[in-house]
């Protein structure tokens, strides 16, 4: 059985759709968009931590904010050129990620390089998934958004202020 061209997967056979991996095809642009919507998500959040349980109650801000990070960092590799199959292969080691991208030439603050390494020390993106019992060892949110901050700024306009070319693949069909 095909669905738009695709193999789709039968319960008979057990095989398994031949779908690409999701954000395989998407581009620079793309996945700057979809950092840009965690982060207005992020902040959105906010509002919804609660004083009394704040670790806990923080967790969605928390999460939309690191996954915001990853969503940039991945943007920037990818338009340094970064293969697809090495970001992917980075899963969401937030530390690989900042290595690379400082290589590649993003300058950021010693803290918050230092906070990457952290947040994935700590396994911080699982902990705020999963683990409520670990709240406790979270970094403060105050630091978590300070990161996103410098992230989302310094990659948005390391990217936008390249020239555009109608013709370069990494920005279609965004910009």
């Amino acid at each position: 059985m095909t669905t738009n061209g695709l193999t789709a997967g039968t319960a008979d056979t057990g095989t398994k759709a031949t779908l690409p991996y999701p954000g395989s095809e998407a581009t620079v642009g793309q996945l700057l968009s979809l950092a840009d919507e965690y982060f207005k998500a992020a902040y959105g959040l906010l509002p919804q931590v609660s004083r009394i349980d704040p670790r806990t109650s923080s967790a969605p801000a928390r999460l939309c904010a690191i996954h915001a990070v990853e969503c940039y960092l991945n943007a920037f590799l990818l338009f340094q050129d970064v293969s697809r199959e090495e970001v992917r292969g980075l899963q969401h080691n937030l530390a690989k990620r900042a290595e690379l991208a400082v290589a590649k030439g993003l300058k950021l603050k010693v803290k918050t390089h230092v906070h990457l390494l952290r947040l994935n020390d700590q396994r911080e993106y699982l902990v705020v998934r999963y683990g409520p019992e670990r709240v406790s060892g979270l970094t403060e949110l105050n630091r978590v958004f300070a990161t996103l901050k410098e992230i989302g700024v310094k990659v948005a306009a390391s990217i936008r202020s390249q020239p555009y070319e109608p013709s370069d693949p990494r920005f279609k069909p965004y910009w």
